[in-house]
């Protein structure tokens, strides 16, 4: 039985801030070559440029030309919304901005727009959520589905009132949540909507252990609905080629969003002891977040932001050329509820070191694992592969051996049996 699935996400590339768009298309991709025909709904920018009266978005383009094109059992459906929390650069949310002026030129309102900062998530951000389900509501009657799939908090409310609304089993799926984003000091909004979303739904699919027992313990979900599905990555049958340029230096890389949840700040101080012990390393650090500034003024005071690079959100191939140039990749996260960096990264041949706090490391053998906190630890870890080539091309070879095992296929084919218990017993 094919079973019509009707998703919602947020993010989808080329569109992306971060490891759920990844996992989305990953699964999404997997979903159609299984043939499980998939709508999925994602909210689409629109210009600041606005009718009189109308509502504030910011963003520019349309998604989905190439992906219309290559997946032949899903179908984009995109929506008007400014849904796009953490989202750097050009593709930042409009909820993350404020509107500052406005003037009217021949009936359309022209905005003017300063960032807002120092929040996760915009003034506007749960209010957006909830004008998102409006239009995801809308969007789905013409739509035929047999179940809901929807990913993270933002998501949940448009779930739940579509599950209301037409009987169908919601199934929920958690990449990330609130104490991982925030520490202990949740915001009870963002928590609320988690945790009503998760008691909705018929089955709630966790992307590690680590993430289920959050599940379990931190929003009292009964351990019988909430199911394991690690995320996978594609492979191709092939190793990406390594940067082929002059390399003086090592080069250590951390990419991720620069914010409290990553862990930032651990890869500074470790590194300062890397320095201190060598002189012929670098570190790269890809990503933007609400810790940047902060965290080049701790490298500058340090004494070693000469040897660290920032180079804020990076896409594509400059992606590539970053995984290309490290000699090491470190994912130094105080809560990581999967990680699909690692896997990206041996995936360019750069071997890895893990947060013991996360996902990936409770499912993976052929890393470096470390306390997030112990600085030392991960220093001398980093010292030991960068200095020794054996050790190297070992966890290279193994983590690339173990890293295929994880293949979206078998996330998707788990998923689909996840669909039918859902169905069984909604």
């Amino acid at each position: 039985m094919k079973i019509r699935t009707l998703m919602l996400g947020w993010e989808f590339p080329p569109f992306i801030s971060g490891g759920l768009g990844t996992a989305c298309y990953g699964l999404t991709k997997a979903m159609d070559r299984l043939g499980i025909p998939v709508v999925f709904i994602l909210p689409r920018a629109v210009p600041i440029r606005l009718a009189a009266g109308g509502e504030l978005s910011v963003g520019a383009g349309t998604f989905g030309q190439y992906y219309q094109t290559e997946l032949r059992n899903v179908r984009l459906r995109p929506v008007a919304s400014t849904l796009t929390p953490y989202a750097p650069g050009e593709s930042r949310a409009a909820a993350n901005w404020r509107k500052t002026r406005a003037r009217t030129e021949n009936g359309v309102e022209v905005v003017a727009l300063e960032e807002a900062t120092g929040a996760n998530y915009g003034p506007d951000m749960q209010e957006e959520v909830y004008r998102y389900a409006v239009r995801v509501m809308k969007a789905a009657e013409g739509e035929e589905f047999d179940i809901i799939h929807a990913h993270d908090w933002m998501t949940f409310p448009a779930g739940i009132a579509l599950a209301t609304q037409t009987g169908k089993p919601l199934v929920v799926q958690v990449h990330s949540t609130e104490f991982d984003r925030s520490g202990e000091h949740v915001n009870q909004r963002v928590y609320d909507i988690e945790r009503q979303g998760m008691h909705a739904a018929s089955r709630v699919i966790a992307v590690s252990n680590y993430t289920r027992n959050i599940i379990i313990n931190r929003y009292g979900v009964p351990p019988e609905k909430v199911e394991v599905v690690y995320n996978g990555i594609d492979f191709n049958g092939h190793a990406e080629a390594s940067y082929a340029g002059p390399r003086l230096d090592k080069t250590v890389l951390f990419l991720g969003r620069v914010t409290m949840q990553k862990g930032p700040e651990y890869f500074l101080f470790a590194a300062k002891r890397v320095l201190e012990k060598m002189d012929n390393v670098k570190f790269v650090m890809v990503g933007d977040g609400d810790m940047l500034h902060r965290s080049i003024e701790l490298a500058a005071n340090l004494g070693i932001g000469h040897k660290v690079f920032f180079t804020r959100f990076l896409r594509g191939d400059d992606v590539d050329r970053a995984y290309q140039m490290a000699d090491l990749y470190v994912m130094p996260s105080v809560s990581e509820p999967f990680g699909i960096a690692p896997l990206e990264a041996l995936q360019h041949n750069v071997p890895v070191m893990v947060s013991k706090t996360s996902g990936i490391a409770e499912a993976f053998r052929n890393a470096l694992k470390v306390d997030f906190w112990d600085i030392d630890e991960m220093a001398n870890k980093m010292v030991a592969v960068l200095r020794h080539p054996p050790l190297h091309e070992m966890l290279l070879r193994e983590g690339r051996k173990e890293a295929l095992r994880f293949r979206w296929e078998d996330s998707a084919a788990r998923v689909n049996e996840i669909y039918h218990e859902a169905l069984s017993v909604g």
